[in-house]
């Protein structure tokens, strides 16, 4: 039986999670649905109506949208597991954080974010993590302000030549009197115009995983110099490229131990993947539920396009991909809430960031096809589906490549099938 009382957002089958339309489901609570309002408030009034002035803007969205966030009892930091100890009391929900909170708000968040707007959450998410597992105390520390909206970290690991090859980075830190030396570049830094600190990876060491290290670099540090890099996607949280120039970073700042930096990045990635897929699956949502509704009122050769089989058929592949994602990542919240090791979701969130961002590639390509010439301006009725498909590689790119993610997949049940 649906639980009709617990219906909520758009009542059009599968524009919405299952459960949103009154489905049972064993994972969610009161605490899950209260963020899930407070959520998709917050958006609806605070983000959505100002998308396009940020993007327009050189320097993005307002600072200031974390601090009303945080001020709408709504998290800024992310909530990945390695951060659920840090938040105050009145963000705990009662029996605590789980991955179904992130999936349930990150979610929300990108139905009426495209563009990125409040993207530094997810960052966050990513760079903080490291500092919190293995900072000192008083590196731990940059979590309260960056919590409350009053500061933004960011990780810094690609460089132009070392993108998904992590253990090819090249910016070195040479040890000195009191510290390191840094210098070298780093490319496709997001957020990294507004940061405040960054969680920076560099080579203290020889060739390979074994030589990195971690260092928490201020963002006003002498030497440091970034740059907005212009993208293929409209964005209003900056994409930027950095460049360290004899930048002294005190010894009291490396992150854990030295030479232990590719392993503490390892920690997190594969979070990293089930948040990007989040992202994927719910933008591949928006262009299902754009063109069900054009093809309900838009009409052509004296019918409406919902009245055409092949229409249908492309609306209903997109639905079956999308709803078959969501399960997907609903089994990879399961799994950490349930206590998984990031370490040991490899293979599985390999898989299902591929799937997502493969989801998200297809839905993108049918939407467009189903707005025809409106899909392919800037403006109109088919605005939001010409911007979605401009940020498929967005998701399919970062966080490790589609190829490699399915290679490493098979290489590690490989691995397994010869013990």
């Amino acid at each position: 039986m649906l639980r009709e009382a617990e219906r909520f957002g758009e009542p059009i089958p599968f524009c919405e999670p299952y459960w949103y339309q009154g489905y049972p489901s064993p994972y969610y609570k009161a605490s899950h649905l209260s963020l899930r309002k407070r959520a998709r408030d917050f958006v609806e009034t605070e983000v959505k109506p100002y998308v396009d002035e940020w993007i327009a803007c050189p320097t993005g969205y307002p600072r200031e949208l974390h601090k009303k966030a945080y001020a709408a009892g709504l998290p800024t930091v992310g909530l990945a597991q390695a951060a659920w100890h840090v938040y105050p009391a009145e963000f705990t929900p009662e029996g605590g954080w789980d991955s179904f909170h992130e999936l349930v708000y990150l979610d929300e968040l990108h139905r009426g974010s495209a563009g990125m707007a409040l993207g530094q959450l997810g960052i966050n998410s990513m760079a903080l993590p490291p500092v919190l597992a293995h900072g000192s105390p008083k590196l731990q520390a940059v979590a309260g302000p960056v919590m409350t909206g009053d500061k933004w970290i960011c990780l810094a690991i690609s460089e132009p030549q070392a993108g998904s090859d992590v253990a090819g980075i090249q910016a070195t830190a040479t040890r000195e009197a009191g510290g390191f030396r840094v210098n070298g570049q780093k490319k496709w830094i997001t957020g990294g115009m507004q940061a405040d600190y960054f969680t920076l990876a560099v080579r203290t060491g020889g060739p390979g995983h074994g030589g990195i290290s971690l260092l928490l670099v201020e963002a006003n540090s002498p030497g440091l110099s970034r740059r907005k890099m212009p993208m293929q996607f409209d964005t209003c949280h900056n994409t930027s490229f950095l460049i360290f120039d004899d930048v002294f970073v005190p010894e009291e700042n490396l992150i854990g131990k030295e030479g232990h930096g590719f392993k503490y990045l390892m920690e997190n990635f594969n979070h990293e993947r089930f948040v990007i897929s989040i992202e994927a699956c719910r933008k591949s949502r928006l262009c299902y539920e754009e063109s069900i509704k054009y093809a309900l009122r838009r009409k052509t050769f004296g019918k409406a396009l919902a009245e055409q089989g092949v229409i249908r058929h492309k609306l209903a592949e997109m639905a079956r991909l999308v709803e078959s994602l969501y399960d997907s990542i609903e089994r990879v919240a399961f799994a950490f809430s349930s206590g998984v090791q990031d370490a040991d979701l490899g293979g599985q969130c390999s898989l299902l960031k591929v799937n997502g961002s493969k989801t998200f590639e297809r839905c993108a390509r049918e939407a467009a096809q189903i707005f025809g010439g409106n899909s392919l301006v800037r403006e109109g009725q088919g605005k939001l589906v010409e911007r979605l498909y401009r940020e498929v590689r967005w998701t399919a790119i970062p966080g490790g490549s589609e190829e490699i993610l399915l290679d490493l997949a098979i290489k590690q049940a490989l691995k397994r099938a010869r013990l």
